[in-house]
C-alpha cells in the first residue's frame, strides 16, 4: 500500500505545517478532531513530494494506481476524489467530439446525461429490458444493441450498466466483442461492480469482459470512503494521455489523502482477501433472501428472473425486495425502516426498497434487517397494492442535452408542461436516474408519476423550483 504507508510515515515525522489546509493537523478545529479524531485531521494533508502529486503522479500515487490496474485486470487506473461521476464524465467526454453519437440505456445515471452536456455528445437511447411487475429496468440485449450499431454506424462509442442499481446484467463479453467488430468503444459504468472481479460467484466485470474504460464506485461496494472511485481503462482505442487531460479539466489540485490512501488499502483488501470475504458474503445473501421469501406479501427478488438476455446474470449481494404484497410502497418502507426500526437502507422506490449487503456486512447486521421485515409485514400487511411505476420506455428526445442546457428557457407549470422540451433534469435520489431530461419531450406519464413521488415526500431533484410545481423548458 505505497500511498497509505507513505501517509502514516508522514504523520511519524510530526511535520510542523506553514500549508493548507488550515485547520493545520486539526488544531483550528478542535470540535470536529475531538469527534473524529486527530489522527485524521493530522493526515489530511495537501500534495507534496513525499506523497506525490494527483493530477501528476511520479511517486506513490503512481505505483498505487499501477497496483490497482493490475488487481482489476486493466492497462491504466486513475484515482479519483470526485466520486464515480467524474469517471463517467471523463469516459464520455474521451471519446466523443461535440455532436458525436454515443448508444446508451435511457435508465443511466444523472452523470452520464451531464457527460453529454459536457461532451456535446448526442444519445441514441437503446431500451433497456424491463420487469412491469417490480417497476424497473434490468439490462439491455445484445439484440438492442446490434440494432442500435446498424441504425447509427458512425457512433463512437458504447456505454452500458453494469449492473444496474438492482444488480441486474446484460451479456457484457458479447455487446464488447460486437462494439469493437465495429470500431467503437465501450465505456462501462460499474458504479455498483467494484467487487466484481473478485469472486467467481458474481457476474463478470467490464475489463475481463474486454471494455475499453470502466468508471468503479470503490466506495459503494469495496470498503473505501464516500467520493473516492477508480477510473480503469484498456489499451487500445483509448489514449491514456488523453484521459488524463480530461480528467484534469475538473478534478480538484488538492485532492483527499484520506481518500486516496483509502483507495489503496481498499484495493489490497479485495485483492488479498476480497474472495474469502465475498464468498461468506453471497452465503449470509442468500440466506437472507430465503428468508424474507418466506414472509408473506415480501418478495425478494433474485437469479429467477435469469433470461439469458437483457437479465443475462444478477449481483446476488444486491437485497432488493418488492414491498407491494404488505400494502406498502418501497418509500413508505424505506421511511419506516430508518424512523422505527433504525435501519438504513440503500433506496426505496415506487415498489421496492433496495439493502446492499457488503464487506462490512456479517449475520447479525443482516439478521437484524430480515427480523424488521418481518416485524413490518405482520404490523402492517394488508392486501397487495397496485403502485404506480414510473415510465420505463425510453422518452423522445427532441434536441441534444448539451443544446438543451444552453437554450433559450422559460418557466411553466408542470401541470401544463405536456409536449415541451425539458430544458432541466427531474429525478429521486437515490437512484439519480432522470425521470426527465434535458432534451426530452415531457409526456403525460411523467408529471403523473413526479406527483405520485411528491405524493410519497420522497426527495426530488435536479429543478431550480424545490417543489418542483413549476419547470423549465425550451422556447421564449
Amino acid at each position: 500500500m505505497p500511498l497509505f504507508e507513505a501517509l502514516k510515515k508522514y504523520h511519524e515525522k510530526k511535520v510542523t505545517p506553514f500549508d493548507v489546509p488550515g485547520h493545520k493537523h486539526g488544531k483550528g478545529l478542535p470540535e470536529l478532531a475531538d469527534f473524529l479524531g486527530e489522527k485524521v485531521l493530522q493526515v489530511d494533508v495537501n500534495s507534496m513530494k513525499p506523497l506525490d502529486f494527483l493530477n501528476d503522479p511520479s511517486g506513490v500515487i503512481k505505483e498505487a494506481q499501477e497496483l490497482a490496474a493490475q488487481a482489476f485486470s486493466a492497462d491504466h487506473c486513475f484515482f479519483l476524489v470526485n466520486g464515480t461521476t467524474s469517471a463517467v464524465q471523463a469516459m464520455i467526454m474521451s471519446t466523443c467530439n461535440p455532436g458525436e453519437k454515443v448508444i446508451l440505456p435511457r435508465n443511466a445515471h444523472k452523470s452520464a446525461i451531464n457527460g453529454l452536456i459536457l461532451s456535446g455528445a448526442q444519445p441514441v437511447y437503446i431500451q433497456p429490458q424491463i420487469n412491469p411487475q417490480l417497476g424497473i429496468a434490468m439490462g439491455v440485449t445484445v439484440e438492442s444493441v446490434e440494432l442500435a450499431i446498424a441504425e447509427n454506424p458512425d457512433a463512437k462509442a458504447v456505454f452500458i450498466i453494469n449492473p444496474t442499481y438492482y444488480g441486474y446484467t446484460g451479456n457484457i463479453r458479447e455487446i464488447v466483442k460486437l462494439a469493437h467488430r465495429h470500431g467503437m468503444a465501450v465505456l462501462v459504468d460499474e458504479a455498483h461492480g467494484a467487487h466484481f472481479g473478485f469472486s467467481e460467484g458474481l457476474p463478470q466485470d467490464a475489463m475481463s469482459a474486454g471494455a475499453d474504460m470502466s468508471s468503479v464506485s470503490l466506495h459503494k461496494t469495496g470498503g473505501s470512503l464516500t467520493q473516492s472511485s477508480l477510473l480503469l481503462m484498456r489499451e487500445g482505442l483509448i489514449d491514456p494521455g488523453k484521459v488524463r487531460s480530461i480528467i484534469n479539466l475538473t478534478q480538484t489540485t488538492s485532492a483527499s489523502y484520506l481518500l486516496m490512501s483509502s483507495l489503496d488499502v481498499a484495493r489490497k483488501s479485495l485483492a488479498t482477501g476480497g474472495s474469502e470475504s465475498l464468498q461468506e458474503i453471497l452465503k449470509v445473501s442468500s440466506w437472507a433472501r430465503e428468508s424474507i421469501n418466506a414472509i408473506e406479501g415480501l418478495y425478494a427478488f433474485g437469479k429467477e428472473l435469469l433470461d439469458g438476455k437483457g437479465v443475462y446474470n444478477f449481483d446476488e449481494t444486491k437485497l432488493g425486495v418488492n414491498v407491494t404484497g404488505i400494502g406498502m410502497t418501497g418509500f413508505e418502507a424505506y421511511d419506516l425502516l430508518r424512523d422505527e426500526y433504525n435501519i438504513q437502507v440503500e433506496l426505496g422506490d415506487a415498489t421496492n426498497i433496495l439493502a446492499i449487503i457488503s464487506l462490512g456486512d456479517a449475520m447479525d447486521s443482516v439478521s437484524k434487517l430480515v427480523g424488521a421485515l418481518r416485524d413490518m409485514a405482520a404490523r402492517f400487511g394488508k392486501e397487495k397494492i397496485k403502485i404506480k411505476t414510473p415510465p420505463l420506455k425510453n422518452p423522445e428526445v427532441i434536441v441534444s442535452p448539451r443544446n438543451a442546457f444552453y437554450g433559450m428557457k422559460r418557466t411553466v407549470k408542470l401541470s401544463e408542461a405536456k409536449g415541451m422540451i425539458c430544458a432541466e433534469s427531474v429525478m429521486a435520489y437515490p437512484p439519480g436516474i432522470p425521470i426527465v431530461a434535458m432534451g426530452e419531450k415531457i409526456s403525460e406519464e411523467m408529471i403523473e408519476y413526479i406527483g405520485f413521488i411528491k405524493s410519497q415526500k420522497t426527495t426530488l431533484s435536479g429543478t431550480k423550483d424545490p417543489n418542483v410545481e413549476y419547470i423549465e423548458v425550451l422556447g421564449y
